[in-house]
C-alpha cells in the first residue's frame, strides 16, 4: 500500500471514530467538526506530499 493509501485508511478510520463518539454523545457538534477538520488537513498534507 501507498503513503497516501494508508493515510485515506487512517482518515476514514479516524473520521468513523468522530461520527460514533457524536452518535454516542461523547461530545458535540462543534468538538466533532473541529476533529474532523484536523483529520482532513492531514490527509490533505499527505497528498499535497506525494
Amino acid at each position: 500500500m501507498s503513503d497516501l493509501e494508508d493515510a485515506v485508511s487512517e482518515f476514514l478510520r479516524d473520521a468513523d471514530t468522530v461520527y460514533s463518539e457524536y452518535d454516542n454523545g461523547y461530545m458535540d457538534a462543534d468538538a466533532a467538526l473541529s476533529r474532523l477538520e484536523n483529520h482532513v488537513e492531514e490527509l490533505r498534507e499527505q497528498a499535497e506530499s506525494e
